[in-house]
């Protein structure tokens, strides 16, 4: 805020000193004297003008002048005339002779009041002004022109120089060919005099006729301009400022200064404007904030909404691949499109608390985010996403399992399937045979035999059969995607066994009654078989030889010992995979054992260091970045962990003896970790708005800080309802239920259930910060609008930063009162708007 002082008594005596040859005791004629010729370099030369120029514009309204400035104060009159001029103060009366002694005595005087004003007054003595020293006179007038015309110059908490400074930039800022920059090379040109000029009164001057080329011109035109309209006399020859390298700088902040008390009446309203586009800024910087929390809490809740039915769609895929690229994809997300997200969630809970802390430090309303968006709301949506992200986790593995166990059962079943078709191959063939039809006795009984071993056979593959028909239906329960192709070739295996069964009883039929047939004829050829018997012993022999070769089983026993070497080979690969899998456990544990517990020891010391914040805030948030830069670099360790989980899911093993923690555990203490040093940066970050906002010491700071650790009962850095009562009742507070309870309504706007150390921070200085009101900022939209209760869109762009006014004119509600012009604007409702007291 920018803050206009005129020196007191600038004007405020004109009538004392009026009338007659004007200045009674003060205008005795001085005896004139010869003074030393001086060689007058340029800066002298101006400053003596310039001096001289404006001690006459307040010796004026004595009626009085100076002609030449070292001789004119050397008996202390008119300085002491001039001191009484500028400050509306008596001074002592001065002494009437017009010796020596009684001119430093007067001079004594004016430099004696001089110093009551805090100046000090450095090598400056009375007898070098009563000699008519030009350059220690020039040094007290500037001395006194310092004290009078510039040292109460204040904008924006600048003072003197850089006061005056400032206000020149910002006045002169719209122009073109003007900058600004000091005291003396700035000006040669006489644009940035017209400028001036012309932003206070611009009927004065045609700024846009002006040429840089003509400085001379320029500066005569501003010279002439303000002595004739504004009533600042010329203190300054063109030529001299053109032609001097550097013109000197006190001799231009005198004459500026003059333009500055001069305008002094519009920079009331310049003071109101600066104080309104103060307000709106914090309510601009609000709102954006609003604004981007809306945004980023809608685009989270949005990634939510869109990712819970991707997590809850738990349709399995018919293939092993097909579900592996699920996983991949899972992993993905938690790898690549989550932690983007998590330091959405967590930035996002940073920007509320410190937009809160904002309007809380700058007595806004709370903010109230829409429907559906509190920090609660997306905590809620959070939690809910991670539920059903774990269930999608837990699915995904149990229905890798169950696909590992569905392909093993079916690699099974195929196996068994082929060995028993091969078995049964040529098997229906060979009981559909009639070779008993032209059998002996002997081959029909060989073939019975035969048959016998061949049901035995045949019986001992009924386990097998079952089996095969046990893993069919096994698949059949466990949902195998070729079930159709299992049952097809099951049932296609049980009907040839049933087949099977049918035809070896009726191979045995046939056989059984050939046999017999064979015996009647035998019986009829035993007569002729004892006549040669010779052959049928050798006959019997050939056919026993017969009979075993047929016993023998030989192929089968062929195909086992082919068997054992390929099954060794499959159990020693087995052996390899499992002796993998167990080194990736182990690698997997070695690494999770130290990471967990790491994670957990920084929570835990992140948690102590919320609680127990030692040393300035500064400090503290060095030590605090430093944390949060340790834990950054830890990273890597979470992604080689990362990678070895990938190697184990893609092994599918999911369990490991060797450790407790789980990725899954190691990831949300990492997330916790991550939120943790983050809320507890923001806190500290709160702490020093809060601080600088309401002047709040590093010991109050952390006289509040222990009192709310002491009652903060379960150490998260909240406290409950019944524990911050008791802690307001600890320091004093006589509290009703009526009183408790408007009270928490301030501290807990959002119906938390909780107090957080920053809430608390700012109840205990609600009372002590000085901020802007909505009386001030009424009182300056008045200054603004002419005193009328209204304002117009003219007005304020006239009088507002582009952007400050049309922000205005886009939320004020038109004026209802009567006898104001079409488009006329509350600026009173908004005003109120602004703090909360009204809805616009």
């Amino acid at each position: 805020m920018m803050m206009v002082m005129q020196p007191e008594g600038l004007g405020a005596r004109e009538g004392r000193f009026a009338g007659g040859g004007g200045g009674g005791e003060y205008m005795e004629q001085e005896e004139d004297w010869d003074r030393d010729l001086l060689l007058d370099p340029a800066w002298e030369k101006q400053q003596r003008k310039t001096f001289t120029a404006w001690c006459n514009s307040h010796l004026r309204k004595a009626g009085t002048q100076i002609e030449n400035i070292e001789e004119d104060f050397r008996n202390g009159l008119k300085l002491m005339l001039l001191l009484e001029v500028i400050s509306g103060e008596r001074l002592p009366r001065p002494d009437k002779g017009k010796m020596r002694f009684h001119k430093i005595a007067n001079v004594n005087k004016a430099l004696d009041f001089i110093a009551s004003k805090g100046v000090k007054l450095v090598s400056i003595g009375a007898e070098e002004i009563v000699d008519g020293n030009l350059k220690m006179t020039l040094g007290m007038i500037w001395t006194i022109i310092l004290r009078f015309a510039i040292q109460d110059i204040s904008v924006e908490e600048t003072s003197a120089k850089e006061g005056l400074l400032l206000w020149c930039q910002r006045k002169t800022a719209p122009y073109r060919n003007v900058n600004v920059q000091n005291f003396h090379t700035s000006w040669k040109d006489g644009l940035a005099l017209c400028a001036l000029i012309h932003r206070h009164r611009p009927d004065l001057i045609d700024y846009a006729k002006l040429r840089k080329d003509d400085p001379i011109g320029n500066l005569n035109t501003a010279f002439e301009v303000a002595e004739k309209y504004l009533d600042i006399p010329k203190m300054l020859d063109a030529e001299d400022i053109v032609n001097t390298p550097k013109p000197d700088e006190k001799a231009i902040m005198t004459y500026v200064s003059c333009f500055y008390h001069a305008f002094a009446g519009a920079e009331q309203a310049e003071t109101a404007a600066n104080r309104i586009c103060k307000v709106l800024a914090v309510n601009q910087e609000n709102e954006k904030l609003m604004e981007e929390y809306e945004k980023l809490a809608s685009e989270l809740l949005e990634w939510i909404r869109r990712t819970v039915p991707w997590l809850e769609n738990r349709v399995g895929e018919p293939s092993m691949s097909a579900m592996q690229r699920k996983l991949e994809d899972f992993r993905d997300y938690r790898r690549l499109h989550k932690p983007p997200r998590v330091q959405e969630k967590c930035q996002l809970e940073i920007n509320f608390n410190t937009l809160q802390t904002k309007l809380r430090l700058s007595h806004r309303p709370a903010f109230m985010p829409s429907e559906g968006k509190l920090v609660s709301d997306i905590a809620n949506a959070w939690r809910g996403l991670e539920q059903v992200e774990k269930g999608y986790e837990d699915w995904l593995l149990s229905e890798i399992r169950r696909l590992q166990r569905l392909q093993h059962l079916a690699e099974k079943f195929r196996q068994k399937a082929s060995l028993h078709e091969a078995w049964t191959r040529g098997k229906e063939e060979m009981l559909s045979q009639r070779d008993y039809d032209s059998a002996s006795l002997q081959e029909v009984r060989a073939l019975l035999r035969r048959h016998e071993a061949f049901e035995s056979d045949l019986a001992a593959h009924q386990d097998r059969v079952e089996h095969i028909a046990a893993l069919a239906q096994e698949l059949n329960e466990l949902d195998y995607h070729e079930a159709a192709s299992v049952n097809s070739r099951c049932q296609a295996i049980c009907d040839q066994w049933d087949n099977l069964g049918t035809l070896t009883q009726k191979r045995r039929d046939a056989l059984e009654r050939m046999e017999k047939l064979l015996e009647t004829i035998d019986q009829l050829q035993l007569e002729f078989a004892r006549r040669a018997a010779p052959f049928n012993n050798w006959l019997d022999g050939a056919v026993e030889d017969l009979q075993d070769v047929w016993l023998v089983h030989s192929v089968e026993e062929t195909q086992v010992r082919k068997l054992v070497p390929s099954r060794d080979q499959t159990l020693q690969e087995e052996l390899a995979r499992q002796q993998v899998n167990e080194r990736l456990r182990r690698q997997f544990a070695a690494q999770a054992n130290a990471i967990g517990p790491w994670i957990q020891a920084k929570v835990e010391e992140v948690g102590r260091l919320a609680a127990g914040l030692a040393g300035s805030l500064e400090e503290q948030m060095a030590g605090l970045r430093q944390q949060e830069q340790n834990i950054i670099n830890y990273k890597t360790n979470i992604d080689r962990l990362e990678g070895d989980h990938q190697l184990l899911q893609e092994s599918l093993v999911f369990d490991n003896k060797h450790t407790v923690y789980s990725m899954e555990h190691i990831r949300v203490g990492w997330e916790q970790l991550l939120t943790s040093i983050a809320r507890t940066i923001n806190e500290v970050e709160n702490q020093v708005l809060t601080r600088d906002a309401k002047g709040l010491s590093q010991e109050q700071l952390n006289e509040f800080r222990a009192s709310f650790n002491h009652f903060d009962r379960k150490r998260n850095g909240m406290m409950e309802p019944d524990d911050f009562r008791a802690c307001l009742i600890s320091m004093g507070y006589d509290l009703g239920e009526v009183e408790f309870a408007r009270i928490m309504t301030m501290v807990d706007p959002n119906a938390a259930g909780v107090v957080t150390f920053q809430a608390f921070i700012d109840f205990m200085t609600r009372e002590t910060a000085e901020t802007d009101t909505t009386e001030q900022v009424v009182a300056s939209f008045k200054i603004l609008a002419g005193d009328k209760n209204y304002i117009t869109p003219e007005e304020l762009r006239r009088e507002l930063p582009a952007e400050q006014a049309e922000y205005c004119i886009r939320r004020m509600v038109p004026y209802k009162g009567s006898g104001a012009p079409a488009g006329a604007l509350d600026y009173v409702a908004f005003s109120s708007a602004l703090y909360g007291e009204s809805d616009l």
